[in-house]
């Protein structure tokens, strides 16, 4: 059940212009972040790549790109509104698959991934379905797989300028502003995985952090 302080689920009309929206909010950059942060996730050709909240397929494009026709990409989502929006975006890449589930319940994938990638999602669960979701992580991904998470980076929000705590504080949703205060890689560490990187993007607002299982 999702909780009621989250915006991480997407109806409606939101859902329906969501890529529109996104540029707009972003000036045009969200579709570039993204797909930046797919190309520093690591993936390489013929590997198997799992997205939780995969939205409008704007990363499993690029994914796909990356590893060619010998990989696999499933995507898992909640919303079928942007679930058909990816499969219209995908729909002549045979190797890709959408599936509709809630990434904090229990799935089995038809293969262990070699690597997950979660962007803008993570910061909008609770701290127990962050749990859930990084149990299920652990539980379809090879040993010595990789757990790729684009996200707000760390920050002491009352620290930090008014544009963020504007951002952050006031339009997120308030799990955002308890995200970024948290120490993330010390709560990934604590359920099985070490901190590979972390690289900072737009001007540190945003971090791209890579957990290996261990």
């Amino acid at each position: 059940m999702s909780s009621q302080r989250s915006k991480v689920e997407v109806k409606g009309f939101e859902a329906r212009h969501y890529d529109f929206l996104m540029g707009l909010l972003t000036v045009g950059s969200y579709s570039r972040w993204i797909r930046r942060a797919v190309r520093k996730a690591g993936a390489e050709e013929g590997w198997k790549i799992a997205e939780l909240g995969s939205g409008t397929g704007i990363a499993a494009c690029e994914f796909v790109r990356l590893i060619g026709e010998g990989g696999r990409y499933i995507g898992l989502d909640v919303g079928e509104e942007m679930m058909g929006k990816a499969r219209k975006r995908c729909r002549e890449k045979p190797n890709v698959q959408f599936i509709r589930n809630r990434i904090e319940e229990p799935f089995h994938l038809p293969f262990k991934a070699d690597l997950f990638f979660l962007s803008f999602v993570i910061h909008g669960l609770e701290d127990c379905d962050k749990e859930k979701v990084i149990a299920n992580v652990k539980k379809n991904l090879r040993d010595g797989g990789f757990l790729a998470v684009f996200d707000y980076s760390q920050m002491k929000l009352a620290e930090s300028s008014w544009f963020r705590k504007l951002l952050i504080g006031k339009l997120e949703c308030p799990l955002a502003a308890e995200f970024v205060e948290m120490n993330f890689p010390s709560f990934v560490g604590e359920q099985g995985f070490s901190t590979h990187r972390i690289e900072k993007e737009f001007h540190a607002l945003f971090s791209l952090y890579i957990f290996k299982k261990r």
